[in-house]
């Protein structure tokens, strides 16, 4: 998933909020976010409205996230469509000079009707050598022409879906720069809430997370809980060795990371190349939907539009980077919507 940075206020203390527990499934709307005009809301109201602001943002992060890797994606395949176009030109040329150099020779030879230039050689059989040459020179003329033709459609296709790639591209810049000003706006939305609490509130709230940030990175019991493979195993040591690290959208480590950011960047660390966004990790692998078939480091995936992503810890635990605010960390998975399992 992608990552989210607060808009730091200068004025005021800088706060975390714990989201562990379950998001309702209604989404709340920008207009709900605030209070009613002299209506001043409570810090569990406050805490429970900024949970629902931070899984919001979580999940267009996670669009963000699909918008950059296409874009990326795109930028590549339009420099490999260009450089073929130039190196398909340069071929073009030289088929175009060949033909030339050919043309030139054979008006050299003469351009006099065949017939004549017999009845006016002194050397026939000299001539009938030559007539053999002009015969060849044609055909390679043809073949010369054919090859440019040809040549000159495979230019024109590449440059068409070149053309076709560059409108896409700029679609997704677009996409993508839409999708970080929502991010960003569902964490400024947050951070507004948050400058309604009183500072003894901050506090309390800033208490909560900070100790639920330091109960949950501590190492979980694996005795009873195998893992995968050995590239599972891999992967799992690699999360394991970035708990603490803070959550930031659009991260992939080391020094912070989103979800997806985290679960990509560990399988990479054991030789496994998964794709970039928690949706497309959903179909990266064996789909396991008892929680009790899972092992240690398949990925597990949350909520229904599969937006959160983490690796499986063992004892009914997974290890993730939850939301804005928080550290990579160990949580219940009782604590989100479990979907599935993905055995890489």
């Amino acid at each position: 998933m992608a990552s989210h940075r607060r808009p730091k206020q200068p004025s005021r203390t800088r706060v975390t909020v714990l989201t562990t527990a379950a998001a309702a499934a209604v989404a709340l709307s920008a207009n709900a976010a605030d209070a009613a005009p002299g209506e001043k809301l409570g810090k569990d109201e406050v805490k429970a409205k900024v949970d629902k602001l931070y899984e919001q943002a979580e999940q267009a992060t996670e669009k963000y996230n699909g918008a950059k890797e296409k874009q990326q994606k795109l930028q590549k395949e339009i420099s490999t469509i260009q450089d073929n176009v130039a190196r398909g030109q340069q071929e073009l040329n030289k088929l175009r000079d060949g033909l030339g150099s050919m043309a030139t020779a054979q008006y050299r030879s003469g351009g006099i009707d065949p017939s004549v230039q017999l009845f006016l050689s002194s050397n026939p059989d000299d001539y009938l050598d030559k007539a053999s040459t002009l015969d060849q020179l044609s055909s390679q003329q043809v073949e010369a022409l054919k090859k440019i033709q040809d040549k000159q459609r495979e230019l024109a296709q590449e440059r068409a879906e070149a053309t076709e790639k560059l409108k896409d591209l700029a679609a997704t810049r677009t996409e993508l720069g839409n999708k970080k000003k929502e991010v960003q706006g569902k964490l400024a939305e947050a951070q507004k809430l948050l400058n309604t609490l009183t500072a003894k509130e901050k506090a309390a709230l800033d208490a909560e997370q900070a100790r639920a940030n330091r109960s949950s990175t501590e190492r979980v019991d694996l005795k009873d809980a195998p893992p995968a493979s050995g590239r599972a195993s891999a992967a799992f040591a690699a999360a394991q060795s970035q708990i603490g690290k803070p959550y930031v959208y659009g991260a992939t480590g080391p020094s912070s990371f989103d979800c997806s950011g985290l679960t990509s960047w560990a399988y990479a660390q054991a030789g496994v190349s998964i794709p970039r966004t928690s949706e497309a990790q959903a179909n990266a692998g064996t789909r396991i939907y008892n929680q009790s078939d899972l092992k240690v480091g398949d990925l597990v995936i949350f909520y229904g539009d599969m937006h959160h992503v983490g690796l499986y810890a063992g004892n009914g635990q997974v290890l993730h980077a939850p939301h804005t605010g928080a550290v990579v960390r160990y949580e219940a998975m009782g604590n989100m919507p479990f979907q599935f399992g993905v055995r890489i």
